[in-house]
């Protein structure tokens, strides 16, 4: 099986995803992985995707042409081998949550200090919800902790950030669920 990501990035619109879906049905593709979101009314989505014969770009052929017929913008890139595996995320994973007062600096703030404690960032979203006149930011954060990190530690790491910019953080260990 041979991988691909597929990156579609356009103005949001309902049927975004079926559109995008039946054609890689049609194709005859696999879906291994992806994630969608809304981010400030344009629609982005990542897909890894597999085809038994597909070798390259040029094996879909106009496949997504009405995709950008609809002004989406459509990249596909061949993944080398391996690269459609699983993540390995080792350590416990955590939720931080972050509600406060809209201001720059938030996100780069707490990634820091994560990304200097070798904390993993495995998913981040932000959101600005509220009013116009009392706009409320929040950014939610899946984290994987390194072998020895207890909620308590990031806690104590977020609470200088938290005090600066008078932001609520909250941390919380997500228990594994085997299946």
């Amino acid at each position: 099986m041979n991988h691909f990501a597929l990156t579609i990035v356009g103005r949001d619109r309902p049927g975004i995803v079926s559109q995008v879906t039946k054609i890689l049905f049609n194709q005859g593709c696999n879906l291994a992985d992806s994630s969608c979101s809304i981010l400030g009314g344009q629609f982005a989505m990542i897909l890894i995707l597999g085809h038994p014969e597909f070798t390259n770009l040029e094996s879909f052929g106009e496949a997504f042409k009405p995709l950008q017929e609809t002004d989406l913008t459509v990249a596909l890139r061949v993944l080398k081998p391996g690269g459609q595996t699983r993540s390995q995320i080792e350590g416990d994973i955590c939720m931080i949550s972050v509600y406060g007062s809209d201001k720059p600096g938030i996100v780069y703030r707490v990634a820091e200090v994560l990304g200097e404690k070798q904390v993993n960032i495995t998913d981040l979203n932000t959101k600005l919800v509220g009013t116009e006149e009392r706009p409320v930011y929040v950014m939610v954060i899946e984290a994987a902790l390194p072998e020895g990190v207890e909620e308590e530690d990031v806690n104590g790491w977020l609470a200088p950030i938290r005090d600066d910019l008078q932001i609520d953080i909250t941390v919380r260990i997500i228990p594994t669920v085997e299946l």
